[in-house]
């Protein structure tokens, strides 16, 4: 049996506003209608967790991260779909919402963990555990109002590691905190899991999400867009951000009046997920001109940690682009008979001006050359062993 598990689930949430969006909203419910017009922070989330399992939450902000959380931890209702728990739940979500102002750290110790349904036995013999954990020296005394962001995280999480918890959910814990509080939280985290515990951890750091999670589930506008292995979900999601960044830098240099790489396809011959050595792999590259005038393109090979293999450019081997628009110019070339050896590669493409003399611009796409091979380097040099004091032929 599952400790926890989610078909189909999804939430709305009514759009108020100022012209009669209340009443609207309170006569759609007196007749037993949705919301019109309803928000979808959530839309058909699934999801299995099994005891010791650690699943990692990603996404942009407003993704419904933070909304799947609530709605696991008992604090939302689902519009639509089935939640099932079967085990004691601590929810991290917002650290130290449970403390009152006016009162000391050391008094906040016992409202807050009472909150989180430990019996007053069980506060008495934590209360030390707790204190020590949060590291605050003599502000413990002080009232919760004089503290820092960083102060109530310590205090709200030290609270946290008196549970006992089946899951334990954690909505953006290393936001706020200094490195050295973060580590003992990571610490904690690891021998909660190791000791059999379940781990739902909401985060924006992917290096916190891949040490912590076996798992993720990646939130796009509300909808699951990708759940699986921690390390292969954050790459696609780091990709997916490295493409928007790529975006949006062009279209600022296309403002700036530059020449701008539009586009970059590497293809390789057969149409295959990997480049075959022998029959290599097509490039195709547009770049926009400001000017209309046909631009300069730089192509390099580089390995997978940027150093170069090869490089050369339209105006070394004397060619022109075809003009596709008329601020566009398309160029293609092919590699074929390639030495290089087995392994990850990427493609640079460059835009220059018509003179080729300045670099305005540029993308990088990659791809696999197939197979295996026990050589080092990065090409193949062709090469003959001889005998000892012999010529090679």
């Amino acid at each position: 049996m599952p400790l926890l598990a989610l078909e189909g689930v999804g939430k709305d949430y009514p759009r108020l506003d100022a012209r009669g969006g209340r009443l609207r909203l309170v006569a759609d419910l007196l007749r037993g209608r949705a919301p019109a017009g309803a928000f979808r922070a959530l839309d058909s989330v699934s999801l299995t967790m099994r005891r010791g399992e650690s699943l990692g939450v990603i996404g942009e902000n407003g993704a419904g991260k933070s909304t799947l959380l609530k709605i696991i931890a008992g604090v939302v209702k689902p519009s639509r779909g089935r939640v099932e728990v079967n085990g004691r739940i601590a929810a991290l979500l917002e650290l130290g919402s449970g403390f009152h102002p006016e009162y000391t750290g050391y008094a906040n110790i016992d409202l807050a963990a009472a909150l989180l349904g430990l019996s007053p036995d069980e506060i008495a013999d934590r209360r030390g555990a707790i204190v020590e954990f949060a590291d605050i020296g003599e502000h413990i005394h002080d009232p919760i109002k004089t503290y820092s962001s960083g102060m109530i995280v310590r205090l709200g999480f030290a609270v946290a590691t008196a549970l006992d918890p089946d899951i334990l959910i954690t909505d953006e814990v290393f936001a706020v905190g200094d490195e050295s509080f973060q580590k003992k939280c990571i610490t904690w985290m690891e021998r909660y899991l190791t000791n059999g515990g379940t781990l739902l951890l909401c985060s924006h750091s992917m290096y916190h999400v891949q040490k912590l999670c076996a798992n993720a589930l990646w939130l796009d506008h509300g909808k699951s867009r990708a759940y699986g292995a921690a390390p292969a979900v954050a790459r696609d999601y780091l990709a997916f951000h490295e493409e928007k960044m790529a975006r949006h830098t062009s279209h600022a240099k296309i403002a700036a009046g530059e020449y701008v790489v539009t586009s970059l396809a590497v293809v390789p011959v057969g149409g295959g997920a990997e480049v075959d050595p022998v029959e290599g792999f097509d490039v195709a590259v547009e770049v926009r001109s400001p000017d209309a005038r046909p631009p300069v393109v730089a192509i390099g090979v580089v390995r997978a940690d940027g150093t170069p293999v090869y490089g050369t450019t339209s105006e070394v081997d004397g060619v022109r682009p075809v003009q596709v628009a008329a601020d566009r110019f398309a160029f293609a070339l092919r590699f074929n008979a390639l030495p290089l050896l087995p392994g990850h590669y990427r493609v640079r493409a460059h835009a220059a001006d018509p003179e080729g003399m300045r670099l305005f611009d540029h993308h990088e796409a990659a791809f696999v050359v197939a197979g295996t091979t026990r050589e080092l380097g990065f090409c193949r040099l062709p090469h003959a062993w001889t005998a000892a004091g012999e010529r090679a032929r």
